[in-house]
């Protein structure tokens, strides 16, 4: 949308006036309008959503332009062969709009800031994203494609998730509502962090609070990251976090296999979306 930042205000051209031997005047040019997938037309007074464009090749006519009047020749009769009467046109719709975008994906993948995110969205698809040991190091949301076996998975890595994000703090906004999209999600914790309860509870916490039904996603959580800390130790924090949120919890080290996580997302989209076959691939847009 970065082309919509400078052109705050767009108008078609006006459709030109009749002529004579009762020629009508020609209609004014449509003006097409190129948005990215996922994009909503919010109308600005009422901050109601016209249209969300979340299919690829969708239209929507979003104002409506302006009627011509009617020449002299509309007015002829049997008394009055020249007439001077005309009727002028209509002017077109005006409307301010915000165009609000949420990034199309299958899985989202969130946790707190140096999780290790845009590592795994590295080496599972053919994003490009910036990787350092540094909070933050993603400040926008990266999309890539994820092949599993004979099929593939769109996997968006959002951004770091910390305390009163819901607010607007760190990144805020800017990030979760991308998270609305997702239809899963996979939620990566540190596991040399002291507290991996605490860890997770904050990045849950905080969906919750910007959106209730955001906690309410299928959820697959993994211990990144298991390659530093001694087995025993992540075997602990493994069972500890496991039992607190009583459910299965997976380990992730920076050598293993990205496969068998991504064929349990695959299989829970699948799950979860028997009838979408059709993958909406953004870098073939």
């Amino acid at each position: 949308l970065l082309n919509f930042r400078y052109r705050r205000h767009i108008k078609a051209n006006n459709g030109k006036s009749g002529a004579s031997r009762d020629r009508s005047g020609t209609a004014g040019k449509n003006v097409v309008l190129k948005v990215p997938v996922g994009t909503q037309i919010i109308d600005e007074e009422s901050e109601e959503v016209i249209v969300d464009l979340d299919k690829p090749e969708m239209e929507f006519q979003v104002v409506q332009g302006g009627k011509g009047g009617l020449g002299n020749t509309n007015f002829k009769s049997s008394t009055n062969r020249a007439p001077r009467h005309f009727t002028y046109g209509q002017p077109g719709e005006e409307k301010y709009v915000l165009l609000k975008l949420k990034v199309l994906s299958d899985v989202g993948i969130i946790g707190m800031p140096n999780a290790g995110k845009s590592k795994f969205l590295t080496r599972c698809s053919n994003a490009d994203t910036k990787v350092g040991d540094y909070p933050f190091t993603t400040i926008r949301p990266h999309l890539g494609v994820a092949k599993v076996d004979d099929s593939e998975i769109v996997i968006a890595d959002i951004p770091g998730i910390i305390s009163d994000a819901h607010l607007g703090v760190g990144l805020g906004h800017k990030f979760l509502k991308h998270i609305e999209r997702c239809k899963i999600l996979l939620h990566l914790i540190d596991v040399t962090h002291d507290d991996v309860i605490s860890a997770y509870d904050c990045t849950h916490n905080e969906l919750g609070l910007y959106n209730s039904d955001l906690v309410k996603k299928e959820e697959v959580v993994v211990l990144n990251k298991c390659d530093l800390p001694e087995e025993a130790e992540i075997l602990e924090k493994k069972n500890h976090l496991a039992n607190y949120l009583d459910k299965e919890v997976l380990c992730l080290s920076i050598d293993d296999d990205l496969q068998p996580i991504l064929r349990l997302l695959s299989k829970k989209l699948k799950k979860n979306n028997p009838r979408e076959t059709d993958v909406y691939d953004p870098f073939k847009a």
